[in-house]
């Protein structure tokens, strides 16, 4: 009965709808750091926090609740199914959201932040959908379109934020955010079918597990690309933490930093749709390789600007939105090349390179954040340090030559082990 369910709502999704529902679900995992940037000050002296840079530990600690969490989400969908995951993990996250809003003490927030976290699954399971009906560069192009709309929270997301700090206090925001994951629960619960199919369900047997996280780990392409995208994502992570002080100390004009934001994240979006649409012509590698120079050659620009103490506003604006935009081109490609091995073990395989890039880049991302100290040397440093050191992954991952043509580029699985699921989506 409930694959005959699954099988009726699967002809009532398109593919716009469906790209339009993995984005919502990615997007709840960014709208608790992007809205709640305006507030970290006023959550700071609500809750007596002496030293701003500890105001950073509460991005921090979503990111490490973040990539704790796929570890349980990915596992669990592998076995039970993408649909019951994913709607366990959203009323998780409603809660947890909640009780942000309702913490009395800094560490009663960070311990809630962290739980709200750990409702991972709308990037782990949405990771998994995808690679169960698409691959190759077809799975790039639906990860970049999904990654448009995603990429549109940053550019609004502050602005309701700071909005919502006009009218309410800062409490109130967390209660957004839980409203926001009960709809898409509903959407999710009228309208995704279940993509996983059963005979490719997994065991929770020791062995089958460890099976597949010696392929996860032990596959050079898996775990180099994944460590590229730590690297890459630990920058994103320190500018999240960064850049509500960057306009009150450097700048001193905090009610411009959502305008700045949004811009910055408008540069993301373009690149991230020029590479859905030219993704299948020239090639992942070709793209995100071009991307990751760009990037590199971006940040030491910018680390000889911040060094000179010559950085106007709109010089800032420039820099950043070209750093941020040469990330777009490289961190949805590296997730694509990633997850391209690991068609059999898709689920347990997201929740790996989610775990390691994730967790390890809100690290990277928190001792980047603690070296501010009022200019934007640390900002522009770390990136180009975190670029060099993808680099470095990147080399290994392609033995030494970049842009070089491989063949699941091209692979699709249309007509593979997962073409059963792939035809309950229309891909038109």
């Amino acid at each position: 009965m409930q694959d005959r369910e699954a099988g009726e709502a699967t002809t009532r999704i398109g593919f716009r709808e469906f790209v339009g529902l993995m984005a919502a679900l990615m997007a709840t995992q960014a709208i608790p750091i992007d809205a709640m940037l305006p507030a970290l000050p006023a959550i700071a002296r609500t809750l007596g926090i002496d030293d701003e840079n500890h105001g950073q530990w509460i991005i921090t600690a979503y990111f490490v609740g973040l990539a704790s969490g796929q570890l349980c989400w990915g596992v669990l969908s592998d076995r039970f199914g993408r649909r019951p995951m994913l709607l366990l993990a959203l009323a998780l996250y409603v809660l947890a959201a909640v009780l942000c809003g309702l913490a009395t003490s800094f560490t009663s927030l960070l311990v809630w932040r962290a739980v709200h976290g750990l409702a991972a699954a709308g990037i782990v399971v949405v990771r998994s959908i995808i690679r169960d009906l698409y691959s190759g560069r077809h799975m790039a192009r639906v990860m970049s379109l999904c990654f448009i709309v995603f990429l549109m929270v940053p550019v609004i997301a502050p602005s309701l934020g700071q909005l919502a700090l006009l009218i309410a206090p800062w409490r109130h925001i967390f209660l957004l955010f839980g409203t926001f994951g009960a709809v898409v629960g509903v959407w999710t619960l009228l309208r995704l079918p279940e993509t996983l199919h059963p005979e490719f369900r997994r065991t929770m047997h020791l062995a089958p597990l460890w099976s597949a996280t010696r392929l996860v780990l032990g596959t050079r392409l898996s775990i180099c690309y994944t460590l590229a995208q730590m690297t890459l994502f630990g920058t994103l992570v320190s500018y999240l933490g960064m850049v509500q002080q960057i306009f009150n100390t450097v700048y001193q004009r905090p009610a411009l930093m959502p305008t700045v934001f949004a811009l910055c994240a408008i540069a993301v979006g373009c690149t991230s749709f020029l590479n859905s649409r030219f993704v299948e012509r020239f090639g992942m590698r070709t793209i995100s390789h071009a991307g990751l120079l760009a990037f590199i050659a971006i940040s030491a620009v910018h680390v000889v600007v911040a060094l000179a103490h010559a950085e106007p506003l709109w010089l800032f604006v420039v820099l950043q939105s070209g750093t941020l935009a040469a990330f777009g081109l490289g961190l949805s490609n590296f997730m694509a090349m990633a997850m391209e091995p690991l068609g059999s073990v898709a689920g347990i395989g997201a929740a790996l390179q989610g775990f390691v890039s994730q967790f390890f880049a809100a690290l990277i991302g928190a001792l980047i954040g603690r070296q501010f100290n009022g200019t934007l040397v640390p900002l522009a440093g770390g990136a180009l340090l975190c670029g060099l050191a993808s680099l470095g992954f990147v080399l290994l991952a392609e033995r030494g030559k970049l842009f070089r043509a491989h063949h699941t580029d091209d692979h699709l699985t249309a007509n593979g082990a997962h073409g059963a699921a792939l035809s309950t989506v229309d891909p038109h």
